[in-house]
């Protein structure tokens, strides 16, 4: 039996809470009281990845929410609605729903992704961007085509994801041994141990949500090619004006360094770079001390210059 969404209400030093924002329900869970920092998860994942960070930032002055994104988790599953734009508008309406006009926004993955367009299309959403494993989208889109076509290789399981219904069951097949085996590949030697490893796949076979985690990416290859993807590409051109902290594990064979890496040049604000050494596609839960205390200090720099 495929579990249910309350198998996502993990017990901790953190409140479980649902926001209604732009007609959704979304899923959070909060702890802390301060300025606000969203927490914007990525695939094949849930709110959980940021269990580390919900104290860490709690315990150091900041309200943390981590949000279960459209189609995950507790939040509503609605059949459309998978593109970058509206996902954006998604996270800007919470923002609003929890009371602020902006918040610090942190995003790993997908949610990073989410991170920069909410900083080009409402600026004044995003106060300060932290991008974990996620480079902007136009040199992500660009570096699938620079030779040798590393990154283009290292994406090629996407492809897969473009056809239709053989994904989703290929994904939640035997409990979701996929999940855990991308998780396992993209991730340092080591990480994650079985029990983690259970939690995603177990988030990840709740009903609806494999078919409609695999619609973010098929807007993504599938626009390239459409006038929405054309039209969101023109807006992206535009630079960030918040203050960007880019975070990258060097073992990551998801999202190479080096595809992350030239994203700065969209940035017109303070930009920092740090590349986390003996971490994967998932720093802030691999090694989260290391990760805690480049975040922590970067918040910390009222100038956060390189």
């Amino acid at each position: 039996m495929a579990p249910d969404e309350t198998s996502v209400q993990i017990e901790g030093p953190w409140t479980h809470r649902t926001v209604h924002a732009r007609g959704t329900r979304f899923h959070v869970v909060e702890a802390g009281h301060g300025p606000l920092v969203l927490l914007l998860h990525g695939f094949p994942q849930f709110w959980w990845t940021w269990r580390h960070q919900l104290v860490s930032l709690a315990a150091a002055g900041y309200r943390a929410v981590a949000v279960d994104l459209r189609g995950y988790g507790g939040s509503d599953k609605p059949p459309r609605g998978y593109d970058l734009p509206t996902l954006a508008s998604d996270a800007t309406g919470l923002t609003r729903a929890l009371g602020e006009t902006g918040a610090i926004v942190v995003g790993h993955d997908w949610g990073g992704l989410l991170g920069w367009t909410m900083a080009v299309m409402d600026p004044k959403s995003v106060h300060r961007l932290v991008a974990v494993s996620s480079p902007h989208p136009l040199r992500l889109r660009g570096s699938m085509f620079v030779p040798p076509f590393r990154q283009f290789r290292a994406s090629s399981y996407a492809l897969g994801f473009q056809v239709p219904i053989l994904p989703e069951r290929r994904l939640t097949a035997d409990g979701a041994a996929r999940v855990g085996r991308l998780i396992d590949r993209w991730s340092r030697p080591g990480w994650p141990d079985k029990e983690t490893s259970r939690t995603y796949r177990e988030a990840f076979r709740i009903p609806a949500v494999a078919h409609l985690a695999l619609e973010y990416h098929r807007w993504l290859g599938r626009s390239q090619f459409r006038p929405d993807g054309h039209r969101f590409a023109r807006v992206m051109r535009r630079h960030v004006e918040a203050p960007t902290l880019q975070v990258h594990g060097a073992l990551d064979r998801c999202v190479l360094p080096r595809t992350a890496h030239g994203s700065g040049r969209h940035v017109a604000a303070p930009y920092r770079w740090r590349l986390i050494e003996g971490a994967g596609h998932y720093p802030h839960e691999e090694t989260p001390e290391v990760f805690d205390a480049e975040l922590l200090g970067w918040l910390a720099d009222p100038e956060p210059r390189r």
